[in-house]
């Protein structure tokens, strides 16, 4: 396994694992945590959605539908989608379609609420909505920034445009592009210090998100989310530390323990994850994310075709 195989398979499995650790204590507040578990660091499940243990919720299982439809487009629908070929949308519209019809564990208001529009209407974007604020776009684009992993632009349009067939809100574009370019970074080598660093000129240049002081509200809205994403990020290198005090905060722990997973497993790549999270989760997740890392960076990094033999 190279480098960048490592991370990218730590970013995935890092996502699920926070998804799965943090679902136990979603609604939560850190008092109650305290109270029931004293300091919640164990994927047992259950939780308000009454999870088996390992189980992930909408935040993975979206993410791998994102995932099945880049695959199912290949190399060229988002080449085609770069040069203003919605087709690939399209795609990644029918995989959410079929993602709601199974039945999903969960499902944010404004993502069944964007779905059930496109369903409807056909239309790859809403109007404006200025409760469409939440981090459901956000949660999910782990798999575009894979696909597009050293195009930015093609990340760019391709991020905003799977995002805008549920969330159409400025602070969750800004959101979705600037973690997803975080990932980026982090993926190709960002050390500690240098994150912390990039972390602090992105807040300042996207003001709603600065987190110092830390206010401590770690809610579904997008600001919130990834303010207590960047602020446990940056306080601690270690990724149990810091996914352990991104859940124990509570609220949309789900959400942002995988996001922080995410980022986190990215800084220190998959042989350094935490094995009794790892075997925790559901062979079938575990299988479905490998293999989805592989391909998702072959589509970023297409291997060269061998020469041709002369006859």
């Amino acid at each position: 396994m190279n480098e960048l195989h490592d991370r990218a398979l730590g970013a995935y499995l890092g996502f699920a694992m926070g998804d799965a650790l943090g679902a136990t204590v979603e609604f939560m507040r850190p008092r109650e945590i305290a109270v029931q578990y004293g300091v919640h660091r164990d994927i047992i499940g259950r939780g308000w959605l009454k999870l088996a243990a390992g189980q992930v919720t909408d935040d993975t299982t979206m993410s791998l539908a994102l995932g099945d439809a880049l695959l199912q487009g290949g190399p060229e629908a988002i080449s085609q989608h770069a040069a203003g070929d919605d087709t690939l949308i399209r795609v990644i519209g029918d995989a959410y379609v079929r993602w709601f019809k199974g039945k999903p564990v969960d499902c944010g208001n404004t993502c069944r609420r964007g779905i059930l529009r496109y369903m409807h209407e056909g239309t790859l974007a809403g109007e404006f909505n200025p409760g469409d604020g939440g981090n459901g776009a956000l949660m999910r684009n782990l798999p575009a920034v894979l696909a597009t992993l050293g195009d930015d632009a093609a990340f760019e349009r391709l991020s905003i445009a799977q995002a805008r067939l549920t969330h159409h809100h400025p602070l969750s574009d800004s959101a979705t592009l600037g973690l997803g370019r975080l990932l980026g970074l982090l993926l190709n080598g960002l050390d500690h210090n240098t994150c912390q660093l990039w972390v602090k000129r992105w807040a300042a240049d996207n003001r709603a998100f600065s987190f110092t002081p830390y206010r401590g509200y770690a809610t579904a809205y997008v600001v919130d989310t990834v303010q207590t994403v960047l602020h446990y990020l940056t306080k601690s290198e270690d990724f149990e530390t810091t996914l352990i005090a991104t859940v124990n905060q509570g609220d949309d722990a789900d959400t942002t323990g995988a996001l922080v997973g995410m980022l986190a497993g990215a800084r220190c790549g998959a042989t350094q994850l935490p094995q009794r999270w790892l075997r925790r989760l559901q062979p079938d997740t575990v299988q479905a994310i490998t293999h989805q890392t592989t391909s998702l960076l072959a589509l970023a990094h297409p291997q060269p075709s061998p020469p041709s033999v002369p006859p």
